[in-house]
């Protein structure tokens, strides 16, 4: 196996800088598309067979170094009693949202080999073929646990602060009961055989650091803290300028980097922690020249240093040029090849 992403994740010393993309599959792609026309996002996560063939297809095409699971942070939502719809442009939509204690009790024990057998299938698939570690991925407890209070995405989250305030020991029991679940749902991800572990925290950053510290933070430290030893893990979430020595100390052996903070302050402040990240991921779409000098500046915050491994600030976005995430793969290789 081409071992350099997880040589990164340790802090080691790289013949290079290893490179992904969050969502590197996905609506950018012609043949993910082409897909579409036929299946629906829920239909390809239930199918392993569609599952890896579009996990693989960038791995093939861009020759990045690693794989993530194509699934959704909502996958397990119906596992945990709260059915889900995935609406195209919008996200996951959950049918009955969590708007009082009460709502609690709708809850159930998430067992991810009879609620989700169909990830676990795909990631043995995917080991078959792979040459590159597969990252297996989950939500932190926090952003789930807004999706069922909200809904849905959120534009101020008030529904979910809301609920926060109003009722924190609920609050502090669903942020527990979704810890458990997906402390249990990574570590069936990784007996199946992924090899890195990644817990995205996508709207933590709505938060302020004294709410983070009071009602966020220790429900992900009992995740990371569950995942100790299990595999190597990352810890990302987004608009976290903020948030950084607080995610550092929540958990994770990487912190994914967002585009809110210059990579250099964030190695300053988080000092010998590895780190992921963090290209805009709108310069894809800019001319050669521009976006590679903007590649060149995020290596350069590195300062040559070990345990960074290149990827975005946050995912691809739709109709980026395929071309141009191809091109900042190879620029990456050769700029910091040994």
């Amino acid at each position: 196996m081409n071992d350099v992403l997880l040589r990164a994740l340790r802090g080691e010393p790289t013949p290079y800088t290893p490179v992904w993309f969050m969502r590197q599959a996905g609506r950018y792609q012609a043949e993910y598309r082409k897909l579409r026309e036929k299946y629906t996002i829920e239909a390809i996560v239930q199918n392993p067979e569609l599952t890896t063939y579009v996990t693989l297809l960038p791995v093939k095409k861009l020759r990045v170094d690693a794989a993530i699971l194509f699934a959704d942070l909502s996958t397990p939502f119906s596992g945990l009693g709260f059915p889900t719809k995935l609406v195209e442009r919008k996200g996951p939509v959950v049918e009955d949202p969590i708007r009082t204690p009460e709502d609690l009790k709708r809850l159930r024990a998430f067992s991810p080999e009879e609620d989700t057998p169909y990830v676990l299938k795909a990631i043995r698939m995917l080991k078959a073929e792979l040459e590159v570690p597969l990252i297996g991925f989950a939500g932190a407890p926090f952003t789930l646990g807004s999706y069922l209070i909200e809904g849905g995405p959120s534009k101020n989250f008030v529904e979910t602060k809301r609920f926060m305030y109003h009722y924190p020991k609920a609050f502090e029991a669903l942020l527990s009961h979704l810890a458990r679940a997906m402390a249990a749902y990574l570590k069936a991800q990784a007996e199946a055989g992924a090899d890195v572990l990644m817990v995205f925290d996508s709207w933590v950053g709505r938060l302020t650091r004294e709410d983070y510290a009071e009602y966020a933070m220790r429900p992900t430290a009992a995740l990371f803290q569950a995942l100790a030893g299990v595999r190597p893990t990352i810890h990302f979430g987004t608009g976290t300028n903020h948030l950084l020595e607080l995610m550092k100390e929540a958990g994770g052996d990487a912190i994914g980097v967002d585009t809110t903070t210059p990579l250099d302050e964030a190695r300053e402040r988080l000092g010998e922690t590895p780190v992921q990240g963090n290209l805009d991921p709108a310069r894809l779409f800019a001319p050669e020249e521009v976006l590679l000098s903007g590649v060149d500046r995020v290596l350069e915050a590195n300062l040559g240093r070990p345990g960074h491994v290149f990827n975005l600030g946050h995912g691809i976005l739709p109709g980026t040029p395929e071309e141009n995430v191809q091109r900042v793969v190879e620029h990456v290789h050769e700029r910091t090849q040994g």
